[in-house]
């Protein structure tokens, strides 16, 4: 099969296309012929060489795909051949064909193109888990996510929304402040321009941070009285200062947590729940994956310099 290679970590001229050994599913798995995959942050830096895949994982890069199904494992009995899915995945993604454990699978919703669907579940699975799950975030409550027009940020707006939250967002361009608060942000700060903790002090109650150490003091400046910060990513690096004293005075509270690592009953859970309570609203119209560019698999190069340049809206897809 295609698949995109990494012979030796580095920029994206480390990234080419050639031919792998098919994979066959395990026992529990589903063999999904990939007719898109999703490009992540995080592949940018298993390309670098810093994010391993978890043991037995595939070394391709990909954490998430949609296609359809071709073959099934000896104790997959309720997914039928031919049935169009999306998928979450360790690795594997940017080829031809991916095995995926069967719980890590689920069905393309109602009304969602089939590429389109690729930039779906992870998006949903981290946010769902993150924000509602770890997190807490109910009704009413203040949410604040750095980085409001990436993918992540895209689906936080929407379905924080939709749950009834009110959505605040630090984005880089007027435009992408316009389209955050056309998505339904009520606020959206320019972090280039303004101090988003000085504009937001006192007023989050859960924030989903995907730059980590840069912006550590001011999350904490921004939280109300039992605040909880989520950390998913260390874009702004990985070692920084906490006052704990500013965090006490709050009895607020800092996790981080990762999606890709946790064990497998763990992400089949995240699936399901998201399956139950994102897809009907997926189906309803009132969330929706936020495509900026579907790539042919063979100009991924261009995929990940999107990213790095941080340009796009939304999901960057690799098509097959």
């Amino acid at each position: 099969m295609r698949a995109v290679i990494v012979e030796q970590p580095g920029d994206v001229e480390a990234l080419t296309v050639g031919e792998v050994p098919d994979p066959t599913p395990g026992r529990d798995e589903v063999l999904v012929r990939v007719a898109a995959a999703g490009v992540n942050r995080a592949d940018l830096l298993q390309r670098q060489g810093s994010y391993d895949p978890p043991p037995g994982s595939s070394e391709i890069i990909g954490l998430e795909c949609s296609g359809t199904v071709v073959a099934l494992g000896e104790d997959v009995d309720d997914l039928t051949i031919g049935t169009e899915v999306c998928a979450l995945l360790s690795g594997g993604g940017y080829a031809e064909l991916v095995a995926v454990p069967r719980g890590q699978v689920a069905p393309v919703p109602e009304g969602v193109d089939l590429v389109d669907a690729a930039g779906l579940l992870e998006v949903a699975s981290t946010v769902w888990s993150n924000v509602f799950g770890t997190a807490g975030l109910t009704a009413g409550e203040t949410l604040l996510v750095h980085g409001g027009s990436s993918g992540i940020g895209t689906m936080a707006i929407q379905l924080a929304t939709a749950f009834g939250a009110e959505v605040v967002v630090t984005v880089g361009s007027p435009e992408k402040a316009a389209f955050c608060r056309e998505l339904g942000a009520r606020r959206a700060v320019l972090y280039r321009e303004e101090d988003f903790a000085e504009e937001l002090k006192g007023s989050v109650d859960v924030l989903l941070d995907s730059i980590g150490a840069k912006y550590l003091a001011g999350n904490v400046r921004t939280l109300r009285r039992g605040g909880r910060i989520v950390v998913i990513g260390m874009q702004g690096g990985a070692r920084g200062e906490l006052n704990l004293a500013a965090l006490l005075a709050k009895n607020a509270s800092i996790t981080a947590t990762g999606l890709r690592y946790r064990p497998l009953e763990e992400k089949a859970a995240i699936v399901a729940e998201v399956v139950e309570h994102v897809w009907p609203l997926v189906a309803e119209g009132r969330v929706r994956p936020i495509v900026h560019d579907r790539i042919p698999l063979e100009d991924v190069q261009r995929a990940h310099r999107t990213l790095e340049e941080s340009s796009h809206v939304g999901k960057v897809l690799l098509t097959l």
